[in-house]
């Protein structure tokens, strides 16, 4: 389009096959005069000839609104029927338009979508384990990946160093965030109760022990000993993402070309699970 900003006002009106040009808020779309003036609403009248558009120097009609719901409009106003938005806000920036346009059914169709929105509450289970047994049963029974973070402050004989209560925090709050955003894919386990680690991410697939990060260790502080809690968040998040490659039921492992792609490090044959990927802070960082 050129660099014109020339408007004329103009009636638009002809056979419903003819084709006009739309440009809506920058959004451009060419229809014909039948989808417009299909339905009864603001669109019908202004290309029924009843009242004057404006157009540019190359003839696209201009309407003042966003664009970029225009293309579900003209796709309602064809078929009488729309996939609506998944998303509350995409939703409602839907149904401002519609009333724009004065596309009653559609208006209609929006606001019952909302209304079951506010009528399921949105819901996040994380499992708490209160003895060994029973974790050990949520893993084994489970169809999914399971990702089980363990945290026990008490679970030390020395100081603390000084940042470690700061990075159990962040450790806890990555969990929820975590178990937020991913709770339909994974079942997320949380342990208070503790063994022999203060702060602990394992993850689990098909049942078995895949990965492991203990983020805590002995360091040497004035010829004392202190225990140091560390945060490794990329670590912890490229792990939880790892475990979604167990997400199909009845795949005993993970695909061979995606585990090499992963490039992960410290494998090592596990008793009971076999291989796992075990990160511990402070070793071969």
């Amino acid at each position: 389009m050129s660099g014109d900003t020339t408007q004329t006002a103009t009636i638009v009106k002809g056979a419903p096959t003819k084709y006009v040009k739309l440009n809506v808020g920058g959004s451009l779309h060419y229809v014909t005069l039948g989808t417009l003036t299909k339905q009864d609403n603001m669109l019908r009248a202004m290309f029924s000839g009843r009242m004057e558009v404006l157009t540019d120097t190359e003839g696209w009609i201009l309407i003042d609104r966003s664009g970029k719901h225009f293309g579900c409009i003209l796709n309602f106003l064809r078929d009488g029927t729309l996939s609506l938005p998944e998303t509350r806000q995409e939703l409602e920036e839907l149904l401002a338009e519609a009333k724009f346009y004065l596309i009653e059914d559609l208006v209609t169709q929006c606001e019952e979508d909302l209304k079951k929105k506010d009528d399921v509450l949105p819901c996040c289970i994380v499992r708490l384990a209160t003895s060994a047994k029973q974790e050990k049963l949520l893993v084994s029974q489970s169809d999914k990946p399971v990702v089980k973070f363990l945290y026990n402050r008490s679970n030390n004989k020395y100081s603390y160093t000084s940042h470690s209560d700061d990075n159990l925090l962040k450790n806890i709050e990555l969990f929820d965030k975590l178990s937020l955003r991913f709770h339909e894919r994974i079942l997320f386990i949380k342990n208070v109760i503790g063994g022999g680690e203060i702060c602990c991410w394992t993850y689990y697939g098909n049942g078995k022990k895949v990965a492991e990060i203990c983020c805590t260790s002995i360091v040497y502080a004035t010829e004392r000993k202190h225990t140091k809690v560390e945060f490794p968040e990329a670590r912890i998040y490229e792990e939880t993402l790892n475990v979604l490659l167990y997400e199909k039921v009845g795949n005993s492992q993970p695909d061979a070309e995606l585990l090499r792609a992963l490039g992960t490090t410290h494998v090592v044959d596990d008793e009971e699970d076999g291989p796992v990927r075990r990160h511990r802070s402070g070793v071969g960082e």
